[in-house]
């Protein structure tokens, strides 16, 4: 073999030398930070199954509901749940939560809210940081006791949902004020009552968020009134608890 042949094969050991010092640690330190995709993995980010993401601490798309340019923060309240138990805004922060305002008594749509509540606490049931606030809009009847019946009977399990009763005054402020949900006593209806049939959406810090709808403006409020199920309501709007649900997802991400 001639001295030339010889040059030529130690050039090439050479270059592998240098190739395997310089870039095959690249290579390993990015399989094991899970950089390097798989073709049989998902892309998708399932709030479900990666709690733990890096990717948790980044902001989503949801828009804020402003008023006067400022995000509107959840106002401070202060009520009994149906454990006896005085629940506090300060009590949900850290959580992602939804709104309801309902009586244990309606007879027409709050049946229809909290099975599709109670749906939505099931999809998120090994979250600690999700709940549910349900103030009741006739605290004269539904006292801790009455509530707890209610919340049983519904199969309430998450412990972040509360039931609440309290001063009526306050609450009618909260509901009309504090979230924008319309809320009156009105004899003329079924059940004396009128109230807005849907959900506000709450992030970690107190701030009421939404998706937008095709113009950029915030969307607000999810409708509860229809089963994820049913698809469509008798006059063709679509159910929202699909998309509260993802909502509800992006925002424990974030």
């Amino acid at each position: 073999m001639s001295k030339k042949t010889n040059y030529s094969y130690i050039g090439i050991a050479a270059i592998i030398l240098i190739f395997g010092i310089i870039f095959i640690p690249k290579i390993i330190d990015r399989v094991s930070d899970n950089d390097i995709s798989r073709d049989h993995e998902s892309r998708s980010i399932d709030v479900t199954k990666d709690k733990n993401s890096k990717k948790q601490n980044s902001k989503s798309d949801l828009a804020y509901l402003k008023i006067n340019g400022q995000p509107k923060k959840v106002p401070s309240f202060s009520f009994t749940n149906q454990n006896g138990k005085t629940i506090t805004d300060k009590d949900y922060l850290g959580k992602v939560y939804v709104v309801e305002f309902f009586f244990t008594t309606c007879p027409t749509i709050c049946p229809i809210m909290n099975r599709n509540l109670v749906e939505v606490q099931n999809e998120f049931k090994v979250f600690e940081n999700f709940g549910v606030a349900s103030f009741s809009i006739t605290p004269e009847i539904d006292t801790p006791e009455v509530l707890k019946a209610y919340a049983d009977n519904y199969g309430v399990t998450n412990p972040n949902w509360h039931l609440m009763t309290g001063n009526e005054a306050a609450i009618y402020k909260l509901a009309n004020e504090g979230f924008n949900l319309y809320t009156a006593k009105d004899s003329t209806v079924e059940g004396g009552f009128e109230h807005s049939g849907n959900f506000a959406l709450i992030d970690k810090e107190g701030y009421i968020r939404s998706r937008q709808d095709k113009f950029g403006n915030p969307l607000i409020f999810y409708n509860g009134l229809i089963p994820e199920a049913e698809k469509f309501d008798d006059e063709g709007i679509p159910q929202e608890i699909t998309i509260l649900k993802e909502d509800i997802a992006k925002l424990l991400r974030e």
